[in-house]
């Protein structure tokens, strides 16, 4: 069997991680059996879809690397074929047309709420051999209603939640077009996944219900239903469903929050799948060890510090000359000219092993770029101790005379520490607060490197007068 699988999002909100987890699943079975992944927009809720929510999933799926064998395809541009399908099953008498009105739809409803039954429609138009149907009213457009089966039930083994079992009598006869023609999203499923040969369905537990109903459609259109997997929901971080009610950050947030895409596809991958105790992997890993079976049954809940752990795994194994380049667009937001001062991947690799995000690196990074510090007397007195001037001074002399790289400048301080019989914190706060006005900085050795000695002995120098 050629392995195609399909990622259907309805481009009516933003695209979140659980969203996201939908599309990863499918990506990776399809390349891990080297089959097709398909991006089909389901769009036919005209009110509610945009083409910026397009856009974001769009960009959110090319962000994360999950590349596509066909698409996207879109619903709206297929509304012929759709009007096709219904049109054939009318003729073989798999559907027909129903003129109960909405306001006796609801009516209908409402009495069988008072009687304790299960609100569904009661086959009024339905044709049956020696039925009599009501005349058709004059000027009303009728929707078209599936002959859904009566007795028996839709039974399938589901990759993820195993052996599901529907009655058809808890079934009734669905829409499958409006009265304007416009076709209802379970028919147009079906279609689409007939038509683009579907075998494997990998989607969110929140459709199980509406799988017996595309089953009954598509084996009355002949076909053979693909495996179902329905994926367990994603709760937030306070055991909510994941929505942007629920404070839900989109894909476009997280890039801007400074994430790296390698971090939440690792991350998005462990809501819902293991192999082993492996927490930290690539994506060739990830698809190379993908399968259904290693699916969870229960459901995975955000955890954004874990998130944030995986961002800063990654940045602290990236490529400096990489992680400069993802970082300078946060950089310039900060208004930082990377191209004037020191050279920023010396910088970026000064600080990626502190940073959990590419802003705390940019925002590392404004020490760096900022002109040197303006020290009052006050100032200088308050965090530059008398009795630590000498020191300071010996320092001075010895760097100008001492090799530029990390280790002789951590001999230079060791040196003027023995000589002064002082500890480094004695030493160390007084030099990085001449330096940048501040005493929280990286390895003062490592700072030196990037800052440049010349610039170093030119700001110390400033404080000792």
């Amino acid at each position: 069997m050629h392995i195609r699988t399909r990622f259907a999002p309805s481009p009516t909100g933003f695209i979140h991680l659980g969203n996201l987890r939908s599309a990863l699943y499918p990506w990776a079975f399809a390349r891990h059996n080297q089959g097709d992944f398909i991006l089909r927009i389901e769009d036919t809720d005209l009110e509610r879809s945009t083409q910026e929510a397009v856009d974001v999933i769009i960009e959110g799926m090319a962000w994360l690397g999950l590349d596509l064998d066909e698409g996207p395809i879109y619903q709206m541009q297929r509304i012929d074929r759709y009007r096709e399908v219904v049109k054939q099953m009318l003729e073989a008498g798999l559907a027909y047309p129903c003129y109960m009105s909405e306001d006796e739809l609801n009516k209908l409803r409402d009495q069988q709420m008072a009687n304790k039954e299960k609100p569904r429609y009661n086959g009024l138009w339905r044709p049956e051999p020696g039925k009599i149907l009501p005349p058709a009213p004059e000027g009303v457009l009728p929707v078209i209603r599936f002959k859904n089966p009566i007795g028996g039930s839709v039974i399938w083994n589901d990759a993820v939640k195993g052996k599901i079992e529907i009655s058809n009598d808890e079934l009734d006869d669905l829409v499958i077009a409006r009265p304007d023609g416009t076709p209802t999203y379970n028919f147009c499923v079906v279609v689409d996944d007939l038509d683009m040969k579907i075998t494997h369905v990998i989607r969110g537990d929140d459709h199980v219900n509406n799988t017996p109903r595309q089953i009954n459609i598509m084996k009355a259109l002949g076909g053979v239903p693909p495996v179902y997997a329905h994926l367990p929901t994603v709760l937030n971080d306070a055991g909510e469903k994941m929505s942007k009610r629920n404070g839900a950050m989109s894909v476009r947030d997280y890039q801007k929050a400074g994430y790296l895409p390698e971090a939440i596809l690792n991350y998005l991958a462990r809501l819902g799948w293991s192999h082993g105790d492996a927490e930290v992997f690539s994506k060739e890993q990830f698809v190379q060890w993908f399968d259904l079976d290693s699916l969870g049954r229960s459901p995975a809940q955000h955890n954004p510090e874990k998130l944030l752990w995986l961002n800063h795994q990654y940045i602290q194994n990236s490529d400096p000359m990489q992680l400069a380049e993802l970082t300078k667009p946060f950089a310039y937001q900060l208004g930082i000219d990377t191209e004037n001062g020191p050279d920023f991947v010396q910088v970026v690799s000064l600080l990626k092993d502190r940073a959990n995000t590419l802003i705390e690196i940019a925002e590392g990074a404004k020490l760096f770029y900022s002109p040197a510090p303006e020290h009052n007397a006050e100032q200088i007195a308050q965090n530059i101790p008398a009795a630590i001037v000498p020191a300071l001074k010996d320092l001075i002399h010895v760097l100008k005379v001492t090799d530029h790289n990390k280790e002789a400048y951590s001999a230079a301080f060791k040196q003027v520490l023995t000589q002064h019989q002082i500890k480094m914190p004695a030493l160390a706060m007084p030099v990085r607060y001449a330096l940048f006005a501040t005493t929280q900085t990286p390895a003062i050795d490592s700072v030196l490197v990037v800052l440049g000695k010349d610039e170093a002995v030119n700001r110390l120098s400033k404080v000792i007068h």
